[in-house]
């Protein structure tokens, strides 16, 4: 069929109307599914995060006093004491040796396995890369006595006594002890002395005593010397060599073969010095002693262990390089959470005296800055948190430690802001979880965008655009430029797109017949005038311009210009060009009243006319208007006044005029218009119902009012109804000329 049609016609591009909101609810309704999926997901993350920040928090606190209670634990232990009592010079470097102040009032040295126990316990052996170790120490009461104990074992071969009344100490195993304080310098030079063995189990080593004199560094001790008073010192050495296997050495007699007499065997010593400028402080009774004092960490003290003879290396010296001391507070450090802090200050010192300690800090993998801005922003309902702000307070605890030398305060504070540093790691991995789950519900919105929405939306306008096409304000040709044929399928939208694309192709069909039907039309309208044209020009020849026909002639002939080439009255008039002119509109009222009745339109009075002021209009009142154009404008609505006014009744004639504008008005008894017509009686196929006044007139069909409109705009003027007392007004209104 479309093949038959002209193709000469060609269509306009399409009008698309605008939709409303109303237009995509559904669409909306299935976005905001995926919105809410999305915001739910979200929601649900920050609640499972906000969750293990409550839970994270609630052990912080439980962490926190745990850490307390470890941190008090060590401190009162004698390691912990030791390093406390010692913080002031344990950082100024192991060797050469500061004695240390001891937990303990004393060391009982004459007791291998008390002194050892003693000084393990403390903590305070320095340990050297040989294995072998010593701890040099003040017992923490001056009144014990003014002593330096020394107190750790090395590796010797088997022990060579000095012999009896022998005054030359380089014959035997031999321990050397230099010690510097105050300025001056002590030395003592202590060979060992065995004492009889208890059994005669040989691999329960031996032991002996080490003699101290006075080192005056020659090789052979005086003649008068003698030992030192309250000098003492020991010497234990195990029957197991270090370097052998217990088969190979005998191992407590169990083994036949014996012990070597040259392996190395673990030899422990305690030695107590004597320091007199530590005995005259404490009986001076000027001076309230002192103690422990103030000088303990610039003494110094060397340990030398010597074999037999003056040229063989020591077999320990303390000042051997590569030395370490266990105790250190730095070890209580690792109780402590990241951000925690532990103060110690001893009751009654100064803040600047305090000992502060800070948790080691992990170095973790940095976080995204709005992860922990999401996590502090994170309202926890828990112990310990502030009602007014939702933050956790800062936890903090105080305990008192107890000393021989005096009592410490120790104060705790946490941070709690670790434990967002800690959930940083927790939120990240939860960030990948979300964005996983929000990038599956993107493309799940992708596809349904794709493969649904988008159809829905193309098939929702262009069924928009059908149906605002096919309106009688919008019917023409623009359909053509419509297609939904490529919306077709085989699912549900393919259906109703193809059902659509069937109903639209009629539709294009009946509007393509209708613009031939039409064509046609004006086709037969211009062959139609070009017929009547021409007995026109004969009638015009006929009746000349002083004829009284000569003036319909002319409307007739006007009449058939206006319709010649067009396709209806309607389309005729909207294009009819109406020509400029001048005329004396009071002579044109007077003319119509006066012959009116040749037009069959009896009693039409005019009463003449008033200017501004209440003057009567006199003379000629030119305005811009057209005599034929107004002519018919002046019949069309005397022609309807006529129809609707009581019979016997006159149609009057007025004219007002002001210097810019001039009116006529026309008016008839009869039936009013209704309110609701007043404007649109103008419009094509308009009309007021007829009233029984008017029965039996000609039927309207709203074709006058029309003209008379499209007429009087042409011509640059405007014409309004009224329902006045007795009947209704029309009121022609025209620009007034000089």
């Amino acid at each position: 069929m479309k093949r038959l049609l002209n193709p000469r016609l060609e269509l306009p591009r399409l009008e698309v109307p605008r939709l409303g909101l109303a237009a995509f609810r559904q669409r909306i309704l299935l976005r905001g599914v995926f919105v809410l999926l999305a915001v739910a997901t979200v929601s649900l993350s920050v609640v499972v995060l906000k969750d293990e920040k409550e839970r994270a928090w609630q052990a912080y606190q439980h962490g926190f006093v745990r850490s307390q209670a470890e941190v008090m634990a060590r401190l009162r232990h004698p390691s912990g004491r030791l390093a406390l009592l010692n913080a002031g010079h344990l950082g100024q470097g192991v060797t050469p040796l500061a004695p240390l102040l001891l937990p303990y009032a004393a060391i009982d040295f004459d007791d291998p396995q008390k002194s050892q126990q003693a000084v393990e316990m403390a903590g305070c052996s320095v340990q050297y890369p040989d294995g072998a170790s010593l701890c040099a120490a003040i017992g923490n009461n001056p009144y014990a006595g003014g002593f330096i104990y020394l107190v750790g074992s090395f590796f010797a071969g088997e022990l060579t006594p000095r012999e009896r009344g022998s005054r030359e100490p380089a014959q035997a195993h031999r321990a050397r002890i230099t010690l510097d304080m105050r300025g001056s310098t002590y030395r003592w030079i202590a060979p060992y002395e065995a004492m009889p063995q208890q059994g005669n189990k040989s691999g329960n080593g031996e032991h002996g005593r080490l003699t101290g004199f006075v080192d005056n560094g020659m090789p052979q001790l005086e003649a008068r010397a003698r030992p030192v008073r309250d000098f003492r010192g020991w010497l234990w050495q195990n029957g197991h060599c270090r370097d052998l296997p217990p088969g190979v050495q005998g191992n407590a007699g169990n083994d036949k073969t014996p012990p070597a007499a040259d392996c190395l065997r673990r030899t422990h010593y305690s030695i107590r010095l004597p320091v007199e400028l530590f005995r005259e402080a404490l009986f001076r009774r000027d001076v309230r002693p002192v103690w422990p004092p103030e000088d303990l960490g610039s003494m110094r003290v060397r340990v030398e262990m010597l074999a037999p003879g003056d040229t063989e290396p020591p077999l320990f010296d303390s000042n051997t390089p590569g030395a370490q001391l266990a105790a250190s507070l730095n070890d209580i450090s690792r109780s402590l959470l990241p951000g925690e802090r532990v103060q110690i200050r001893k009751v009654g010192a100064d803040e600047a005296s305090a000992i502060t300690l800070k948790g080691v800090d992990v170095q973790a993998a940095p976080s995204a800055p709005w992860l922990l801005r999401l996590i502090s922003w994170l309202p926890l309902d828990a112990a310990g948190v502030s009602a007014a702000t939702m933050t956790p307070a800062v936890p903090t605890g105080q305990d008192i430690l107890d000393t021989p030398t005096g009592n410490y305060t120790v104060s705790f504070t946490g941070h709690p802001r670790d434990v967002e540093q800690g959930l940083a790691a927790v939120a990240t991995r939860l960030s990948w979880y979300l964005g996983a789950m929000l990038a599956a519900i993107a493309l799940a919105w992708l596809i349904v965008e794709l493969g649904l929405i988008r159809r829905v939306t193309a098939l929702t306008r262009r069924a928009a655009a059908v149906s605002y096409n096919v309106q009688d304000s919008h019917v023409g040709p623009r359909l053509g430029d419509l297609e939904v044929s490529d919306l077709r399928g085989s699912d549900e939208l393919g259906i109703l797109a193809g059902g659509l694309a069937d109903l639209l192709q009629r539709v294009k069909d009946d509007l393509q017949r209708e613009q031939l039907r039409a064509q046609q039309e004006r086709d037969m309208w211009h062959a139609v005038g070009h017929e009547i044209m021409s007995p026109l020009q004969s009638l015009m020849v006929l009746y000349g311009p002083d004829d009284p026909g000569h003036r319909y002639v002319q409307r007739m002939q006007q009449a058939v210009h206006v319709l010649y080439g067009t396709a209806s009255p309607a389309e005729a008039l909207q294009a009819a060009n109406v020509p400029e002119g001048r005329l004396d509109l009071n002579a044109f009222l007077s003319h119509v009243a006066a012959n009116a009745h040749f037009a069959g339109i009896a009693n039409v009075v005019y009463e003449g006319g008033s200017g501004g002021g209440n003057r009567d209009v006199t003379g000629a009142v030119i305005v811009r208007a057209d005599e034929f154009a107004l002519e018919d404008v002046v019949t069309h609505i005397l022609r309807n006044a006529d129809s609707y006014r009581p019979a016997g009744t006159a149609i009057t004639l007025s004219l007002s005029a002001s210097e810019s504008a001039a009116s006529a008005t026309l008016h008839n008894q009869g039936a009013t218009i209704a309110e609701d017509l007043l404007e649109r009686i103008f419009e094509l196929g308009v009309s007021a119902p007829q009233e029984p006044a008017a029965a039996g007139s000609a039927e309207h069909r709203g074709q006058g009012l029309f003209v008379a409109r499209t007429y009087m705009a042409k011509m640059g003027g405007t014409i309004k109804a009224h329902n006045t007392r007795d009947g209704v007004a029309f009121t022609l209104t025209f620009q007034r000329l000089g």
